[in-house]
């Protein structure tokens, strides 16, 4: 049975939109079809990393 997902996000990007990179990572998984459809049953982390 899975319980946990945990996702990394590889981002490259130019510095000065990281700000806004992070403003949607917080948010974006509300408007993912998919993710809504697995929460809360399944726990979904994720983890935004740049280059």
């Amino acid at each position: 049975m899975l319980k946990r997902i945990h996702v990394k996000m590889l981002l490259e990007a130019e510095p000065a939109q990281r700000e806004t990179a992070e403003r949607v990572h917080g948010f974006f998984a509300q408007a993912c079809p998919i993710y809504r459809s697995i929460h809360p049953q399944i726990a979904v982390t994720t983890e935004l990393i740049f280059r």
